[in-house]
């Protein structure tokens, strides 16, 4: 949707509103034609022998009243007559408030049964739940369409992190993580470069991911920011070599909390604290020797994992404040994935990766709408990455 409304170039309100009205006509034209395929019992080119004797016999023109004015549309029909629209009954022809409804219920995380009895509630329309899918479903060619798009050249930063459900599969319910990948472009514009459901998270996965990134044309990203899984630095190293990788702290803050006990949580916290919130990375290896030297003889690990990790813990030590704020954690991504999660949380298992995919496409685009700005002071934060990153180009 996003690549849609950059090649409008819309030069006044009136084209914004002319676009809007004709996504909504393609939608409800969808949705009539989604409802004659269940009458039918097939698909539109469906070229195997069929089951009934029934076939699609043209269309009928209908002008319908919408919020977006008028809207013109073909009502598909059978040779037997037998169809009758559900989702624009023969005789109504104001479908004011629905446009609403069928593009944003499934997006806000409603089961179909539960938007089935909306619209019957709402409109006295009768819509099956499995009818409700099949509208979803329709959406699927724009959700392969997004995930494959052409990506940017370069990009600032790059945040990674996975959510995880309960999907069906082979008649059992397994657990699924979808990869997601959060893009900070030149411009410091946020975007979702792409969402990947695979088998739970893992360090191969993500380096498909990533492969997958580089053929959509990313061919350079500056700094990555990740959690702890293992063999993250690898994977990023074998596809983007010369990128920075960030170790979210509050990651790493998590990871050794879990071998401190109460008493001591609030002095070893502090400590730290000392460590990543230092000046500069020699100060801060000084304010770890101290927190090893206090605490080490009673918690080794809690200390061990900062050493081990040291050189993607400290990346961020080289720059200022302000650009400090944006990488030394995942919350960006986090914050996407709390969106995810609102909306997801009446699916306790998604039947499909598909139904999966369709709830995650609509909750980005809908989130995405409030990306209209990029991070403060960028032109001071891309005048840094231009120095220590050393690209004549970065700009």
């Amino acid at each position: 949707m996003a690549l849609t409304i950059k090649e409008q170039n819309f030069s006044n309100p009136n084209e914004v509103l002319a676009a809007m009205k004709e996504m909504f006509r393609d939608v409800l034209q969808e949705a009539l034609e989604a409802e004659m395929d269940e009458q039918l019992g097939y698909d539109r080119y469906d070229m195997s022998d069929k089951e009934t004797p029934n076939r699609r016999n043209g269309y009928s023109k209908k002008t319908i009243k919408s919020e977006l004015g008028p809207v013109d549309l073909n009502i598909p029909r059978d040779r037997h007559g037998d169809y009758d629209p559900k989702i624009i009954p023969k005789y109504q022809r104001n479908v004011t408030g629905i446009e609403e409804k069928v593009m944003a219920l499934y997006a806000a995380g409603m089961t179909t049964r539960d938007i089935s009895e909306q619209i019957k509630n709402l409109y006295d329309v009768d819509i099956s739940a499995d009818m409700v899918s099949n509208i979803t479903n329709r959406i699927l060619p724009l959700v392969s369409e997004w995930q494959n798009r052409p990506l940017e050249k370069r990009y600032s930063f790059v945040f990674m992190d996975a959510i995880h459900y309960k999907v069906r599969e082979d008649k059992q319910v397994v657990v699924k993580a979808a990869y997601v990948v959060l893009g900070v472009n030149m411009d410091g514009v946020k975007e979702v470069l792409g969402i990947w459901i695979g088998a739970n998270e893992s360090s191969k996965f993500w380096l498909s991911v990533l492969n997958d990134l580089k053929n959509r044309g990313v061919q350079e990203v500056l700094i990555f920011c990740v959690d702890g899984l293992s063999g993250f630095k690898e994977a990023i190293g074998a596809v983007y070599p010369f990128a920075q990788i960030q170790r979210c702290i509050i990651h790493q803050l998590r990871a050794s909390m879990r071998y401190i006990p109460y008493k001591d949580k609030k002095a070893f916290v502090a400590d730290l604290k000392a460590v990543y919130t230092s000046v500069n990375e020699e100060m801060a290896l000084e304010n770890l020797l101290h927190a090893k030297e206090k605490w080490c003889n009673k918690y080794p690990n809690a200390i061990k994992s900062w050493e081990d990790n040291w050189d993607n813990i400290s990346t961020f030590l080289m720059f200022p404040d302000y650009i400090r704020r944006i990488m030394y954690t995942t919350n960006a991504i986090e914050s996407l994935n709390s969106q995810f999660r609102k909306v997801t949380k009446t699916k306790l298992i998604f039947p499909t990766d598909e139904s999966l995919m369709k709830m995650l496409y609509l909750a980005t685009e809908r989130v995405s709408k409030k990306w209209t700005r990029g991070y403060g002071d960028w032109d001071r934060v891309l005048s840094q990455l231009n120095i220590l990153f050393k690209k004549e180009d970065v700009v």
